[in-house]
């Protein structure tokens, strides 16, 4: 009984203390480690470094076009020349130099980056919360290090969000100040070029900054564990502060909404709109709204990572170019078995292969491959070394899933005990291989293929070769 009075009293203490209750929470939660902290820092670091050194590159590509446009207008107009360029010139060398200097911390308040965002929130709730990282002198001074990496990193995105809007603010003016000149579309393409792929640069690289580790997404499940890390985020997120969202209950949100149209009185605002232009005027917008709406998907298609129409370009952009070539690389293996004959045992072609993609279609690359003896049957199952191999291949993209494939090939297709074997020249044989293949996703960073090919050399190949080779692989 005595036991039972204890702890009502000790529930009531907690509950009408929202310190205690929140502290027996937050110890429940466990902490959060702190390699977290390091990968924050050491990634927003990467970040800032690539942003600035894009951005210095495209300022010069910049003020290099800019110059040799100046030249050539020179030539037909001097001083729309001097007036136009002479200021513009040195606006973006100044760009440039700033480039080099800290810039004074602030918030994005451009294009909304969420990851960022949340990373930036969580660091703000562990240094209210020191609970969830650990007292000690070494914990909250990598908080504090990170803290100043992600503001530095927030500032430098914001720098680079201004100058992506100058370069297209100054693409545009160009365009329309120099657009009846013949002699300089090409030149004012290649602004616009510039001014399209700086655009999508920054953007893979903040794709490449999501892209979080296991410290990262531990540390963000024991967050969410915690009612007053939601109430945080509602209270200082950048989304709250756009949308001035209040922490309180549903009478709050009403007090915060009030003023700000509600979609029934924008259809009320329609309705008298259409009433008054007619009975037919209902079945014209909703046809011309039909069009608009098949256009706007036809855009998002064909350029799915615009952010606005300002930056659509004129030219048929090449999806790859912005990819750094390590993204471009795809590796993969595959493996491919032939039964035994009076010549060989039941063997096993496995085979390794980087490839390097060149469009969006497809892709040109390099193996090699190794022939595992197994031996003749169950009864006589056996491991020998049976050949080697090294290849190039093709791949293109026919429809869907379907790839024509390709390639050629030089193997050594005889047992060997040691390396000095392969050294025989005569002993090496060669395939020319094309057939179709069909790719199937496994999961977002596994493929799967499987390839039927056909070898054209295959007679001519001593001892002779099955001239049908079907390969089972997976691309990553």
């Amino acid at each position: 009984m005595l036991t039972r009075f204890i702890m009502l009293v000790f529930l009531l203490f907690a509950f009408s203390n929202p310190g205690i209750a929140q502290d027996s929470i937050l110890a429940k939660a466990g902490q959060v480690p702190q390699k977290y902290l390091s990968q924050v820092s050491s990634k927003s670091r990467q970040l800032e470094k690539q942003v600035d050194k894009r951005t210095a590159k495209a300022l010069d590509r910049m003020i290099k076009q800019e110059k040799k446009l100046q030249r050539k207008l020179s030539k037909i107009d001097s001083l729309a020349a001097k007036n136009i360029f002479t200021r513009s010139i040195d606006s973006l060398g100044g760009l440039k130099a700033r480039l080099k200097g800290k810039v004074p911390g602030k918030a994005l308040n451009g294009q909304y980056f969420g990851y960022l965002d949340t990373l930036s929130n969580s660091l703000g709730f562990l240094k209210e919360s020191k609970q969830l990282l650990g007292k000690g002198k070494e914990a909250q001074g990598k908080l504090a290090k990170s803290m100043e990496s992600v503001k530095e990193l927030q500032s430098k995105l914001q720098q680079a969000e201004n100058i992506k809007k100058y370069i297209n603010e100054r693409k545009q003016l160009l365009k329309a100040q120099l657009g009846q000149y013949t002699a300089l579309t090409k030149d004012l393409q290649k602004i616009n070029k510039e001014a399209y792929y700086y655009a999508q640069q920054l953007k893979e690289y903040k794709e490449g900054f999501k892209d979080s580790k296991k410290a990262e997404r531990k540390a963000m499940e024991l967050l969410q564990k915690v009612p007053a890390y939601k109430d945080f985020i509602s209270r200082n997120s950048q989304l709250a502060s756009l949308f001035n969202l209040p922490s309180g209950g549903s009478a709050d949100l009403a007090q915060s909404l009030e003023g700000l149209q509600t979609r029934a009185q924008v259809d009320q605002l329609l309705q008298q709109r259409i009433g008054s232009a007619g009975p037919d005027a209902r079945q014209a917008l909703t046809q011309q709204m039909e069009a608009a709406r098949s256009q706007f998907d036809e855009l998002k298609k064909n350029f799915p990572d615009l952010d606005n129409a300002g930056e659509m370009p004129d030219f048929k952009p090449k999806e790859l170019k912005t990819k750094s070539l390590l993204q471009r690389l795809e590796f993969g293996t595959n493996v491919q078995f032939q039964r035994s004959t009076q010549f060989f045992p039941t063997t096993g072609d496995f085979a390794g292969q980087v490839g390097y993609k060149f469009s969006k279609n497809g892709i040109l690359g390099l193996g090699a491959s190794y022939k595992l003896g197994m031996g003749t049957g169950f009864n006589n199952i056996r491991f020998s070394h049976q050949g080697v191999g090294f290849r190039s291949f093709g791949d293109y993209k026919l429809k869907g899933t379907f790839f024509v494939n390709g390639g050629f090939e030089y193997n050594y297709n005889q047992p060997f005990a040691d390396a000095a074997q392969l050294y025989k020249q005569n002993s090496w044989s060669r395939s020319a291989l094309i057939g179709v293949s069909k790719k199937y996703k496994i999961n977002n960073k596994l493929k799967g293929n499987m390839m039927l090919l056909y070898d054209f050399l295959a007679n001519s190949q001593v001892p002779r070769q099955d001239p049908v080779k079907f390969r089972l692989g997976y691309n990553f």
